[in-house]
């Protein structure tokens, strides 16, 4: 049976309340690449959300290549390495493609859902024909799935 996994950006996790980022939907059906991990690891439940790490393996740093490629170099919306900013961006699509990959390897594979709220993610996400939502939409499928729960 084919489900909905979801990678989690940093800008996600940091409005999501302690109890939300608890909540057995997210536990069970959300992922969090490595580098956001890194990014997230000032939140009070740094060492909970490890649990749910999405770890960077030679999967994903190849499909780290192909996410490279798009970016044009003077491009910094995604990334702009001389300010330190979005070391997770491309990580996250990365992440993305690999588990796709992987859930095209089985015979019913899950369906992989990017939720972010950085344009510049959602749209190389969108190059990529991932799935993506907003924190806004991620926060409305919370509330539904606490409430039928």
């Amino acid at each position: 049976m084919m489900g909905r996994r979801y990678l989690l950006d940093n800008n996600v996790l940091a409005r999501l309340t302690p109890e939300a980022r608890s909540m057995p939907f997210v536990q069970e059906n959300c992922r969090i690449p490595s580098e956001v991990l890194h990014e997230a690891r000032f939140l009070p439940d740094a060492a909970v959300l490890a649990e749910l790490e999405y770890r960077t393996t030679g999967g994903v740093l190849r499909q780290l290549q192909l996410v490279m490629e798009r970016i044009r170099v003077d491009d910094v919306r995604l990334v702009n390495l001389y300010s330190g900013q979005g070391n997770a961006d491309p990580m996250i699509v990365a992440c993305a493609l690999d588990a796709v990959r992987e859930a095209d390897e089985g015979l019913f594979g899950d369906e992989w859902v990017i939720v972010s709220n950085d344009g510049a993610v959602l749209a190389l996400a969108h190059q990529f024909t991932i799935t993506t939502l907003t924190s806004t939409d991620f926060d409305a499928l919370l509330a539904e799935e606490s409430a039928a729960a």
